[in-house]
């Protein structure tokens, strides 16, 4: 694996009010990987993300992105710096006003300077690489089903080409079929782009299907980062529990008889 550290926390702290959510929180992505984050409820998953991507600021600590410690850049740099990731929300968060291209287009607008055509072309690509008919352009959120607007926040999030891939529980609220299909479409896409991929999860099939390390947050940090095969030989209860549970054993069993085809492994 590329030991290249493209994102680096040191030290996080985030507390709201009188919560202690994250403490003395270290963390370093590898690019070209695709990590799960993983935790109990109320570990702060989300606000890990959030804190990255900067719509979350911590108490404090640092964090890096491509090198550079965010908080310290002017801001025609740090939105220059945001161009280089997408991220995807829960439920894909589009704007319901907007039709399925027009979501695609809001970030070029805001970032981009370009004709309507190119961005209706772009938009267009965008789409197809998400798996989406043509027609999906012209919809609008609501006229999508659940499994539609997660391709379509997706397609968003790859507007601007960029090297990181944030997601927030992406396959919650799909059904088996669907989350395996949006896992396979993102391993794809990491593998065909170069991308690196955040992935905020707890579903143990997405875990043993495309990631290729994992963080467990509990205790208010970073408890441990490692493989499936490192992560199953633990001993820590709440880690025990999580992976050698039921769901974990029928998650393990459906990966051995279904595995990732050989040209997505890395």
């Amino acid at each position: 694996m590329n030991r290249d550290v493209i994102i680096r926390v040191r030290g996080l702290h985030n507390q709201f009010g009188p919560q202690v959510v994250h403490h003395d929180l270290d963390l370093d992505v590898y690019r070209g990987e695709v990590i799960g984050i993983v935790g109990g409820s109320g570990t702060g998953k989300s606000v890990l993300l959030r804190s990255i991507v900067g719509l979350n600021r911590p108490r404090a600590g640092t964090i890096e992105v491509f090198g550079k410690v965010l908080s310290a850049l002017p801001l025609a740099e740090r939105r220059l710096t945001e161009r280089r990731w997408g991220v995807l929300f829960q439920d894909g968060a589009l704007f319901s006003s907007l039709t399925v291209a027009q979501n695609i287009q809001v970030p070029m607008r805001e970032h981009l300077k370009m004709p309507q055509r190119l961005m209706d072309e772009l938009a267009r690509l965008k789409i197809s690489l998400t798996g989406l008919a043509p027609n999906a352009a012209d919809k609008f959120p609501s006229e999508l089903s659940g499994g539609m607007r997660k391709r379509a926040g997706l397609a968003r999030a790859l507007a601007l080409d960029p090297e990181i891939l944030f997601l927030d529980e992406p396959t919650a609220g799909l059904d088996p079929i669907g989350a395996s299909a949006f896992d396979m479409l993102i391993r794809q896409l990491q593998q065909t782009l170069g991308l690196t991929v955040f992935l905020v999860t707890h579903d143990l099939d997405t875990l043993h299907a495309i990631c290729d390390r994992i963080a467990v947050l509990a205790e208010k940090k970073v408890l441990v980062v490692g493989t499936m095969a490192e992560l199953m030989r633990e001993t820590h209860p709440w880690i025990r529990e999580y992976f050698h549970g039921p769901r974990a054993r029928a998650a393990l069993e459906a990966q051995e008889k279904n595995p990732l085809p050989e040209h997505q492994r890395n």
